[in-house]
C-alpha cells in the first residue's frame, strides 16, 4: 500500500485505515480508544515532567543565587576531580619519545661550566656584598635608642589613663 498525502490526517491518525472491512471495524473502535487514551496518559505525563523540571530549575537557580561561594567551589572541585582522573586515565597512553643525537650519548655538560664561571663569580660577589649590607643594617639599628622615641609615646599613653 502506498499512501497518498490525502490519506494522512492531521487529528486522527488512523483515519488512513480502510473502514469498510466489518472485521476490523470493533478492532480499529477499540485500538482509537486505547490510542486516544496513552496519548492522554502521556500528555499528562509530559505536563507533570515539565511542571517538576520548572520547580527544580527555580530552586536551583534560587539556591545559586544564595549560595554563590559553596556554588563555585564544589564546581571547581568537582572540575580538579576530573582533570586529575582524565590525567592518571590516560598517563599510561602517552609514552615519552625519546630523541637521539647523531653523537650519541656524549655528555656535553662539561663546556658549560668555562661559560658560566664569570655568571657564577658575579654571583657570589653580589651574594657576599648584600650579607655585607645586611649586617651593617643589622648593626645601625642595635645602635638606635629605642627608649628616646617610645618615651614619648609612653608619657601621652599614662596621661590618657590616668
Amino acid at each position: 500500500m502506498n499512501p497518498t498525502e490525502s490519506d494522512f490526517m492531521q487529528d486522527d491518525p488512523l483515519a488512513s485505515i480502510p473502514a469498510n472491512e466489518d472485521q476490523n471495524l470493533e478492532s480499529d473502535g477499540r485500538l482509537r480508544r486505547v490510542a486516544q487514551k496513552a496519548s492522554t496518559v502521556a500528555g499528562d505525563t509530559w505536563q507533570q515532567t515539565k511542571e517538576k523540571a520548572g520547580v527544580a530549575r527555580e530552586r536551583t537557580e534560587f539556591f545559586l543565587r544564595e549560595n554563590p561561594v559553596p556554588t563555585i567551589i564544589g564546581a571547581l572541585a568537582l572540575g580538579l576531580a576530573v582533570g586529575w582522573a582524565l590525567r592518571y586515565a590516560t598517563a599510561e597512553d602517552e609514552k615519552e619519545v625519546e630523541m637521539e643525537s647523531p653523537l650519541g650519548r656524549v655528555n656535553w655538560s662539561f663546556l658549560s661550566l668555562p661559560f658560566l664561571w664569570p655568571f657564577l663569580k658575579t654571583v657570589k660577589e653580589k651574594y657576599e656584598d648584600s650579607a655585607e649590607t645586611v649586617k651593617d643594617s643589622v648593626d645601625r639599628l642595635r645602635d638606635i635608642d629605642v627608649k628616646r622615641y617610645t618615651k614619648p609615646i609612653r608619657k601621652r599613653w599614662k596621661s590618657w589613663r590616668d
